[in-house]
């Protein structure tokens, strides 16, 4: 359960009695922060010594329990779905059948128009249901098959235009702080089936089953953007997305809600229906109905908000109503029984709601039965979430304020500039970029991606970005800095190895070298000096700026891949010269290539490394989102989507090539026209690398083997991928860096 946040001032050091200062975490790890790992020969010293703060401590095996994906399966079959009423969903569909009825949207169009001559069928999709469903792709763990993912969309869309259906999209705003917990709660479940997935790999070598799949990193983002690309209303909601859907399909007058949320069925709004039902080719689905709901349990539909309350909900926990359930289903003597327990007692409470008064005194005398240390309010506030504007209810009084809706727009912001602010918030509507929401309260978060807890060779994921994002909100909260200057501190709330999410990370915003450009500066100037400064601000972040010139000769998509390729190699010692190879063969390679041929690509095994590295790239093109939506978008958007620069299939195959020593013409897959490219760009990486002491080293991981087309092609027979166009003076073979006593020594000087 997250906690009262705490900075921790000491830690006790392993020899001794001494200690060392432990300041915020920003402090703790900085950029190099692989050195303290090369300079600490005992690993086990090092693991107990600096367990409190080190992130890339990984836990035991025996600390992750289980076997098997069953639990997986469970967990992650509607990721957001089943944040609605605890068990309703179960109980519509096994013992309501009246409730559940087979829908074909086509019609369903037809009667809106028919009853509302001259409108546009409008179905709300409440996007976070969907994203697994969209992703229909076979593989998922090499990073993710982004053209094929956008096609998918594609027909999607075409699917509902060519019926005459409009689709808006709404996705997620915020995490509100009473969800936090459940947040954690799903975070910490996902690490362990993450676990479960790489020791799949590693034992077998090769992708699991459907049953345990994960969702690629990145996944929302990239949707959000295709959505936008594609031409499609998309929207962030500014408070919780359900709220906001039930809102908007209710006084836009839409046809339905398509979702898979139970919530819906609470909401005296639109038809819900069922996505995960859905049958794109016919449109046929299953309609979920309040009414038929209603008739079964003998409730009004008023009632559905108390009900869906005792059930248990994010506002009224399972836990609170615990006693009274129970309470219900003891007195509950009736012939209609539920298929199993938890429908029993649905039917119970249902029961004892329909033989009360409905009035606000029945509601405060339900109260008056809730444990003692549990707020009294609380059933008010859960039955008052949801009201839709205009909404009133027979248990709560005429004059009871709207307030438990959580909304961003309630925090206090950071950011002081009101323009900026607005211009921000506009932004985030569209779903155009998340600035907003950490501007208002300073804080930013990242779920699970597929990363090895029991790799020690890769720091975890969220660590490697530290840097860039300090940079990025130090961009976000200039106008936030005291009289002496000082930023604001961000809370992070990042998933990685050793990382409980009891509390969230303190981390202290970064100036960028030379000075922050304010965003005024950056969003409201235009002309070529802005531009020029939007680039400079954007290398800045990932700490470029002294190539500035040589990364704006670069074509887009290729100048943004080559500052992601630089940003990493300069952060992680353990990235070889094999890594760097299979990075560029990739961006050359997807040049031209269908969603159909990259689907098509077939590997001979699964390196559960590859697979870390193709989630490591797209987090960071996430990141790279971020940064250019913050300085005045120096890049197209176009040039920065997964779909432009990155296949996990094609990405996993030039991984498996280039580590098992194939020649370059195999890797550039006998293309000579990219050898040129490919040679500038290993140039110019290797040149940037060197200049900082970063000297990128072979390290063939997999058995070598000789493919039939080597030697072929004219002047790439003889060059291997394993030689380094440009060849700085390697460090003498003993180098190490110098033994350290605390964390803070390994960094000094080391940029």
């Amino acid at each position: 359960m997250p906690g009262k946040t705490q900075r921790i001032s000491y830690l006790p050091s392993r020899k001794g009695s001494s200690y060392f200062k432990a300041p915020l975490i920003s402090d703790v790890f900085p950029p190099r922060i692989w050195l303290l790992r090369k300079a600490t020969g005992n690993r086990k010293f090092r693991e107990r010594r600096v367990q409190p703060v080190a992130p890339w401590r990984r836990c035991t095996k025996g600390s992750r329990g289980g076997s098997g994906g069953r639990f997986l399966k469970k967990l992650n079959f509607t990721y957001r779905c089943n944040m609605g009423v605890k068990g309703l969903h179960s109980f519509v569909t096994n013992d309501c059948p009246g409730a559940c009825t087979a829908a074909n949207l086509k019609v369903v169009a037809e009667e809106h128009r028919s009853k509302y001559p001259g409108s546009t069928p409008v179905l709300v999709v409440d996007a976070m249901c969907c994203i697994r469903k969209w992703y229909t792709a076979n593989s998922w763990v090499c990073g993710g098959q982004w053209r094929e993912y956008l096609s998918v969309l594609d027909r999607f869309i075409n699917t509902f235009k060519a019926a005459g259906i409009k689709l808006v999209f709404y996705f997620d705003g915020l995490v509100e702080p009473k969800k936090r917990s459940e947040w954690v709660r799903r975070r910490l479940d996902n690490g362990k089936e993450i676990a479960k997935i790489f020791r799949f790999i590693k034992t077998y070598k090769q992708q699991p089953g459907r049953e345990m799949f994960f969702i690629p990193s990145g996944l929302a983002t990239f949707a959000r953007s295709a959505l936008r690309t594609l031409g499609q209303e998309t929207i962030c909601s500014l408070r919780e997305a359900d709220y906001e859907v039930a809102s908007y399909a209710l006084h836009n007058n839409c046809m339905g809600i398509l979702a898979e949320d139970t919530d819906y069925l609470i909401f005296d709004t639109a038809p819900y229906f069922s996505v995960k039902e859905l049958h794109l080719d016919s449109l046929d689905t299953v309609m979920f109905s309040r009414q038929n709901l209603c008739s079964r349990l003998g409730l009004h539909p008023t009632d559905l908000p108390l009900l869906a309350c005792i059930l248990g909900t994010y506002i009224v926990p399972e836990k609170v109503m615990r006693r009274f359930r129970n309470q219900c289903v003891a007195s509950y003597c009736a012939k209609s029984q539920g298929s199993n327990q938890r429908s029993s007692m649905i039917l119970a409470v249902a029961n004892y709601i329909s033989s009360i008064s409905r009035s606000y005194g029945s509601l405060i005398a339900l109260a008056e039965t809730l444990p003692l240390e549990s707020d009294k309010s609380l059933l008010c506030s859960g039955i008052e979430s949801y009201l839709l504007p205009g909404q009133q209810s027979p248990w709560l009084p005429c004059d009871f304020s709207h307030c438990s809706v959580a909304s961003i727009e309630q925090e206090v912001p950071l950011c002081l500039d009101q323009e900026i602010l607005q211009i921000a918030k506009e932004k985030f509507v569209r779903a155009e970029s998340r600035a907003y929401a950490f501007m208002c309260s300073g804080e930013d978060e990242c779920s699970n991606t597929l990363e090895d807890e029991d790799d020690t060779e890769l720091p975890g994921q969220a660590l490697i970005f530290l840097p860039a994002r300090q940079h990025i909100y130090s961009l976000l909260l200039e106008s936030a800095k005291d009289v002496n200057g000082t930023y604001p501190v961000v809370k992070e709330w990042f998933v990685y190895a050793g990382n409980s999410l009891k509390q969230p990370d303190l981390v202290q915003p970064k100036e960028l070298p030379g000075g922050t450009p304010s965003l005024r500066s950056l969003w409201l100037s235009s002309g070529p000096e802005t531009e020029k400064l939007r680039h400079w601000t954007f290398l800045a972040c990932f700490q470029l700026q002294e190539i500035a010139e040589e990364i704006q000769a670069l074509e887009a998509s290729v100048a943004v891949v080559c500052c992601l390729l630089l940003y990493l190699f300069l952060q992680v010692d353990s990235l070889s010269l094999e890594d760097l190879n299979a990075f560029l063969a990739q961006t050359l390679c997807l040049e031209g290539k269908s969603a159909a041929q990259l689907a098509n690509l077939q590997l001979d095994q699964v390196d559960s490394r590859g697979v870390q590295l193709g989630s490591l790239f797209i987090r960071g093109l996430a990141l790279m989102i971020k940064a250019n939506n913050t300085c005045g978008l120096p890049f197209k958007a176009d040039d920065i989507m997964a779909w432009s620069v990155f296949d996990g299939n094609l990405f996993h195959m030039k991984y498996l090539q280039a580590h098992r020593g194939c020649s370059l013409h195999d890797l550039l897959e006998g293309n000579e026209s990219w050898l040129a490219k490919f040679q500038d760009l290993m140039s110019l990486i290797c040149k940037t690398c060197s200049a900082r002491g970063r000297i990128i080293q072979s390290r063939q991981r997999l058995d070598s083997f000789v493919t039939e087309r080597q030697g072929r092609g004219r002047g790439l027979s003889n060059i291997e991928p394993q030689s380094c166009i440009y060849s700085p003076r390697v460090p003498s073979p003993g180098f190490l860096p110098p033994v350290v006593t605390t964390i803070g020594q390994a960094f000094q000087g080391k940029r």
